[in-house]
């Protein structure tokens, strides 16, 4: 495997990199992250809002409890429950950690009342699940037990699925190509046999998923037995540097969830219909992405997730105000000084930040930078503010140019009391 063999296994080098940590205390498959791993992650987190944004997604927020009630009408606690915290006993209830996030979405989607002029409605969030891996199959980043989930749901008419579901494949290349990410290859996953499923209209469900893919023009494969027990999905699977497949991003079609809940909206007959829930996510679980990034990305992150983005090097304590000067002046830009030891070693240090500036005497006296790219290039001396206008620049962070901003449906107003 030619490809793989340039990958770094994020759980070596992320702990190396100072991105993140387990401690025995906490547990295993809970890892934690240290100042590093914390801006890569809030820097993927806020790209993936912005892009939703971008496509007409609202962003909710929802608890990690739920009543072991909620999620035996959603089908989890028949068909998921192995894999989900026991219940605890509070005041007379029992409350469960929740192990995904769409039963949260459909109560609150049924929370108002809904015209089909509002539909789609896209909600969205970043938002916590957990699920009760056993000890053997956790691993680093990729395989969690508390796990941050990118996650939202498209609530449509039947007649919309197919043109959200396409929509949200696409916002899912988009997002690949602006972090770098390869897919290993789309899989159509299907029912299989046995009692793992839900009872419900399948072959609609999956026709509706294999013309999307068919539309895109993508080769992909169709696996029985991998699908969701409510519905079929449109996995995108990646490789890490063992070669090992996972899913990072989903596309899924449920028409069982919306039925459990009694969710609705009014048709233009003026009569209530049955909507349907598409659940996608553009990067899966932030855990599994962010490790995916550290293996292709070895450390050296694109410029608009580096953790710093300009480190400046004086060569002398002489030059160490005129650094502290260019520093007030970096506004958004995450950048540092690094004056404690030889420049060699400060240079070797700072090989994965994307730009380095030595400053020494005749760059502190003309108020200029000369910069150093972490492949090895030098950049002829500049002024200061040119340089860090071209820097802001190119660490931007890379919304789709072409995209045209999609109408966001608004929730209307609850009735007044």
């Amino acid at each position: 495997m030619p490809e793989e063999s340039t990958m770094h296994d994020h759980r070596k080098l992320g702990r190396e990199l100072g991105l993140f940590d387990t401690d025995p205390l906490i547990g295993a498959g809970l890892p934690y992250w240290l100042p590093d791993g914390a801006i890569v992650r809030h820097s993927l987190e806020e790209y993936v809002r912005g892009l939703e944004r971008r496509a007409g997604y609202r962003h909710v927020h929802s608890p990690v409890l739920g009543k072991r009630e909620l999620y035996e009408i959603s089908g989890h606690w028949s068909h998921y429950r192995d894999d989900m915290y026991p219940p605890m006993n509070v005041g007379g209830e029992q409350l469960v950690l929740r192990p995904s996030l769409c039963p949260h979405h459909a109560l609150i989607y049924r929370s108002r009342g809904h015209s089909y002029r509002e539909l789609p409605l896209r909600i969205a969030e970043l938002g916590g699940m957990y699920r009760a891996e056993l000890s053997g199959v956790l691993g680093g980043l990729s395989r969690v037990r508390a796990i941050q989930l990118n996650d939202a749901h498209i609530f449509c008419t039947p007649g919309q699925i197919e043109a959200e579901a396409a929509a949200a494949l696409s916002l899912i290349r988009q997002a690949y190509d602006a972090l770098g990410i390869s897919v290993a290859r789309y899989r159509l996953s299907l029912p299989g046999a046995g009692g793992k499923y839900v009872a419900g209209d399948w072959d609609r469900a999956a026709g509706i998923l294999r013309s999307v893919l068919d539309d895109s023009g993508l080769d992909y494969d169709a696996a029985e037995g991998e699908a969701a027990f409510y519905g079929p999905k449109i996995d995108v699977q990646i490789t890490d540097s063992a070669g090992r497949e996972s899913s990072l991003s989903t596309v899924q079609v449920d028409f069982h969830q919306p039925e459990q809940f009694g969710l609705e909206y009014v048709g233009p007959d003026a009569a209530k219909h049955r909507p349907v829930m598409v659940h996608r996510s553009i990067i899966g679980s932030v855990e599994r992405a962010m490790a995916q990034l550290i293996e292709v990305h070895g450390g050296a992150f694109p410029g608009w997730l580096a953790p710093v983005q300009l480190r400046l090097l004086p060569v002398s304590e002489a030059e160490l105000p005129y650094a502290q000067g260019i520093l007030d002046r970096c506004g958004d830009l995450r950048a540092e000084i690094a004056s404690q030891g030889s420049l060699g070693a400060r240079i070797r240090e700072g090989r994965l930040v994307p730009y380095q500036a030595v400053i020494g005497p005749q760059e502190a006296a003309a108020e200029q930078l000369s910069l150093r790219l972490r492949d090895g290039r030098r950049l002829d001396a500049e002024p200061a503010d040119e340089a860090l206008a071209r820097i802001q620049a190119a660490v931007r962070v890379p919304w789709p140019r072409s995209a045209s901003r999609a109408p966001v449906s608004g929730f209307p107003e609850p009735p007044s009391r």
